[in-house]
């Protein structure tokens, strides 16, 4: 090296840093890639994508070809910073070769492309593929030979060497990324697709109209009634039974009479046949099978048994899709309104408010694996039906019954404690 100028020795030496570089951004920004992003600019023909997959493919060959490039450029930086050193200072600039060189290195070779490679990964990775593929296929043999190697001393620790496996995201991990995708989904369409990873949790129950709030035809009543019911009705299918609800003869869609009902044509015979059988689901089936099984079976109702056979309630497909899309409409001359804030920031709730639609609305912890229901989470704390008023305490929430009639509790009054003060 003593015949090579000294300008060409600093030019090899500036161009060995911007290569430490390269190769310390590439892999920084490959690793740093969010994968699903990837995938969906691999899926839209990206090249530089579809190379930064294939490299990743292999991260075992990735690492070798991007370490021996560093390595390699850095101590051939090593030694021609050293000859400078010596051509300028003598044998002392051995010792300032080596601390210079390090800061230059550090900086300008490792932190500063690194940091820029984990800010913007993209920007890095893509076109740092498009250069890494060929020289991979170009240096095959020696990374090859090197992960070889490597692969010997790793045995005895357990690690084998193979292909990246694409872990699914289970549901706790999805919403984490719903969440933090915030800037780029609206709150309402986030809050949609996180009540969907939440249908799995819910069950029928937990929307189902109860078997004592049930509106539909008993044909055992007087024929004058039941066509005024149908005049009335607010609602657009009917379950029809005839003396008791146990005796469920089917499911009625009102528009299906309406011609008959107007001219006065209507009678119990042409009734039944424009009834459909009824559809049974069983205790304990989640939301999420429900939705599937109504779009299966082309249903939008259904009635709730238990394992005895016994109605205990019923649920519509509107039931379902309110858990996602919250409440949209209500069957009925006026809205009924489950929650109520009062001035004094306590809520006035209605005792058949769901568990779950109270934790989602009003950001509570109420227990859900036992009662379903507002009702139900009282009385099973009480294990008695209260007389009159009657106050108490579950966990951070102080609840007052409002009102109670039919042994079922109508309305309550709920307030929030400040847990601190509590405490």
């Amino acid at each position: 090296m003593a015949e090579i100028p000294l300008s060409t020795l600093l030019g090899l030496l500036v161009l060995l840093i911007v290569l430490s570089a390269f190769f310390s951004s590439s892999e920084t920004g490959l690793v740093a890639l969010n994968r699903y992003r990837l995938r969906h600019h691999v899926k839209a023909g990206h090249r530089g994508a579809k190379l930064a997959q294939t490299l990743l493919s292999k991260p075992d060959r990735m690492f070798g070809l991007i370490l021996l490039g560093n390595n390699l450029v850095n101590i051939m930086a090593a030694s021609i910073a050293t000859v400078i050193a010596l051509r300028l200072l003598g044998e002392a600039g051995v010792w300032v070769s080596t601390l210079v060189l390090t800061l230059i290195v550090l900086i300008f070779a490792e932190l500063m492309p690194k940091t820029l490679a984990a800010m913007y990964p993209q920007r890095i990775a893509y076109p740092a593929s498009l250069v890494l593929a060929p020289l991979l296929k170009f240096l095959y043999p020696v990374v090859w030979l090197i992960n070889l190697v490597a692969s010997v001393f790793l045995r005895p620790f357990g690690v084998k060497s193979a292909n990246t496996q694409h872990e699914a995201l289970s549901r706790e991990e999805l919403r984490v990324v719903l969440q933090e995708s915030a800037r780029h989904i609206s709150s309402d369409h986030q809050q949609m697709l996180l009540n969907i990873l939440d249908l799995e949790h819910g069950s029928i129950e937990d929307v189902m109209v109860p078997r004592q709030d049930i509106v539909g035809i008993d044909l055992a009543e007087p024929w004058e009634e039941t066509i005024e019911r149908l005049s009335q009705t607010v609602h657009t299918r009917l379950p029809v039974w005839e003396g008791d609800l146990e005796n469920m003869l089917g499911l009625l869609h009102v528009r299906s009479v309406l011609p008959r009902l107007s001219k006065g044509l209507l009678d119990k015979e042409s009734l039944l046949k424009a009834t459909r059988s009824p559809y049974f689901i069983p205790e304990g089936t989640t939301l999420t099978q429900q939705l599937l099984e109504f779009q299966s079976r082309e249903r939008r109702l259904g009635v709730v048994v238990d394992e005895y056979g016994d109605i205990q309630g019923l649920v519509t497909l509107d039931d379902i899709l309110e858990e996602i899309v919250g409440e949209y409409t209500t069957e009925g001359l006026v809205p009924q309104r489950k929650i109520r804030k009062l001035q004094d920031g306590s809520y006035l709730i209605d005792g058949s408010a769901s568990l779950r639609m109270l934790n989602r609305q009003l950001d509570l912890e109420f227990p859900t694996s036992d009662a379903n229901t507002l009702n139900g989470l009282i009385l099973e704390h009480l294990e008695s039906l209260p007389e009159g008023e009657t106050c108490l305490t579950i966990g951070a929430h102080r609840m007052t019954i409002a009102d109670l009639a039919d042994n079922r509790i109508r309305t309550v009054q709920l307030r929030v404690l400040d847990t601190e003060i509590e405490d």
